[in-house]
Formats: structure tokens, C-alpha cells, sequence
């Protein structure tokens, strides 16, 4: 059996917002106990991360991180239509990721025991973020 759905997210700016809930929900809404469930953000400008969720630090950490390595304003960019933190984000998504596929077990996500899934919103400003959610599998 298979199931999609499209979930939306509204961040309130640059930040990790944890989405491993209503993955979850998905998962039990669709029957399926044991498969694969494919995530897939579908923008350009904020990404999915596998990450650590018991201490904030580590995604604060990840962070200062992108923010050296892809710094918003660098003058070395042509692409800022949207600002100076527009082409930083897009940088910063193609050094994370768009998409997830992650095992389903006993209907829901079979992660570790310090993993959630997170939407990393690289934009300064609030948006809404789609993310199609393809889950295949059996049920019980």
C-alpha cells in the first residue's frame, strides 16, 4: 500500500522547527506499520535535517556553522532579488538537504532515540512550507 500527502508549516523566520509529530500522524493516518516514508520539502530556501533533538545546542551550534560558511550579504553573491540573506539560503539548502527517506517500524517513524526531523528555515523572514510526505508499505 501507498499514501501521499502535502503537510503545511509556517516557520517564524531562520531556525529548526521539529515536524516529527505530524510525520508521524501522517504515518498512522495511512495504515502503513512497516515501510519507507519519503519527505520532501519543496523549496529552495529552507531544508530537512535527521538531527539531534535533546539538546537545543546542537542545532544552535549547526547554525553558527552555516551562518560562516554561507554568511548572509557576502558580497561575493550576484542572487540577492530577495535580500542579503536570500542566496545564503540557498546555499544553505544545497549543503543540507531537500529530502529524507526514513524506515517506518510499528506504524511510525523508526528513529533513534535522539533523532527528530526538522524543517531548517534558512530565510530571516516567516514563510509557509510545503512538505509532500510518500509513505509505502504494509499494514497489519
Amino acid at each position: 500500500m501507498w499514501s501521499q500527502h502535502t503537510l503545511q508549516t509556517r516557520t517564524r523566520g531562520r531556525g529548526t522547527y521539529d515536524v516529527t509529530a505530524e510525520i508521524d500522524q501522517g504515518i498512522a493516518d495511512s495504515g502503513i506499520t512497516t515501510g519507507l516514508a519519503h519527505v520532501f520539502l519543496q523549496h529552495t530556501s529552507a531544508s530537512l535535517i535527521l538531527c539531534e533533538n535533546a539538546d537545543p545546542d546542537v542545532r544552535h551550534d549547526l547554525e553558527g556553522f552555516l551562518s560562516r560558511l554561507a554568511p548572509d550579504g557576502d558580497p561575493h553573491y550576484r542572487h540577492d532579488q530577495e535580500g542579503p540573506d536570500d542566496m545564503a539560503a540557498h546555499l544553505r539548502t544545497v549543503l543540507t538537504s531537500s529530502s529524507l527517506t526514513l524506515p517506518i517500524a510499528q506504524g511510525r517513524l523508526a528513529l533513534g532515540t535522539w533523532q527528530s526531523v526538522y524543517i531548517y528555515e534558512h530565510r530571516t523572514a516567516a514563510h509557509t512550507r510545503s512538505i509532500v510526505i510518500t509513505l509505502q508499505g504494509i499494514g497489519d
